[in-house]
């Protein structure tokens, strides 16, 4: 499977600034969650992708060159915004858009039947998709995406008006194509769900990439926390320099390394060593029924991120107004 490279993706309506030097990339077989707020770029970058939109300046390159007619043929793209017949019945429009995407009859209904299989939606495969429910025609689309066994997926908002069973194949259905090499990139506001199925995870706000990464990437902090349930009072801590409690409610210690001396704390391995020197302190002290470090939800990463840009750009905007 080939690499999806986004670089310095720039779209100007008039005075609004819709994308600002986007870039990341997609790796072959990679889960990249798309998150941002409504009109942070998210649907404008993807129909770059798609070219369904041109960009001012920046390039798409799929395995090294532009995606031309017939690459874009080889890409599942579901829109955020109902894009089915509805007068049309099931079968009949995946298996239409199937020809569309270049396969023969006998393959399009094949390849229909089985999606509609894997997303539940079999039952439902005469009917008329205005018949169906909001949450099952979300599934169609998916379907709609998947039935030409594309080499690069684009879903922006898959996951919306779905019960949790939904959720539950469809996250499978991603995991699956995700396990054969195929690379997606899908938008979601559903944050823990995007933690959980990621890879890796890029927050776009006002049109720029604010933070991209790894979850680990995203959650590692300069002043790691670790939860004890373990021995009352904090006499066990000052043999630990750069330690400090931050809470304590019955046995239950919250504390935090503060890494002064620019030294081990600043990676996943001395972070982890700093922890096993906490925990051997805490032992000493009594028995330890619960140990763990303590990292900042995507949630959380998120409203951080999207706050000190918010400041970020006040600051300057009052530099500007003096």
């Amino acid at each position: 499977m080939a690499v999806l490279d986004v670089a310095g993706l720039t779209k100007a309506y008039g005075d609004l600034r819709a994308l600002d030097g986007v870039s990341f990339r997609l790796e072959a077989g990679e889960l990249f969650g798309f998150v941002g707020s409504n009109g942070a770029g998210k649907t404008t970058t993807m129909r770059i992708i798609l070219g369904v939109l041109t960009a001012d300046a920046g390039t798409v390159t799929w395995d090294g060159a532009p995606i031309d007619f017939a690459g874009r043929r080889r890409i599942g793209y579901m829109p955020e915004e109902r894009g089915l017949y509805p007068k049309m019945r099931v079968g009949e429009q995946l298996e239409y858009l199937a020809r569309l995407h270049g396969l023969d009859a006998s393959a399009a209904v094949t390849a229909s039947k089985r999606w509609a299989e894997t997303l539940g939606i079999d039952a439902r495969y005469a009917d008329e998709v205005q018949q169906l429910s909001l949450g099952n025609q979300q599934r169609v689309q998916l379907a709609a995406a998947l039935v030409h066994s594309p080499d690069l997926l684009v879903l922006d908002e898959p996951f919306s008006g779905l019960d949790p069973v939904a959720v539950d194949v469809m996250s499978g259905v991603l995991q699956e194509r995700a396990a054969a090499g195929v690379p997606v990139i899908f938008s979601s506001h559903q944050l823990d769900l995007v933690e959980r199925l990621c890879d890796r995870v890029g927050i776009i706000r006002d049109g720029k990439m604010v933070a991209q990464g790894t979850i680990a990437d995203l959650r590692h902090t300069d002043t790691p926390q670790w939860m004890i349930d373990g021995p009352t009072g904090d006499g066990w801590l000052s043999s630990l320099p750069g330690v400090r409690l931050i809470s304590q409610q019955g046995a239950r210690t919250v504390v935090e390394y503060s890494n002064t001396d620019g030294n081990s704390g600043s990676s996943t391995s001395g972070e982890a060593a700093i922890g096993q020197t906490i925990l051997r302190a805490a032992l000493a002290a009594g028995p330890v029924t619960e140990f763990a470090p303590l990292r900042p939800s995507l949630t959380e990463i998120y409203r951080h991120e999207v706050s000190t840009t918010e400041e970020s750009a006040a600051h300057q905007g009052n530099g500007d107004a003096r």
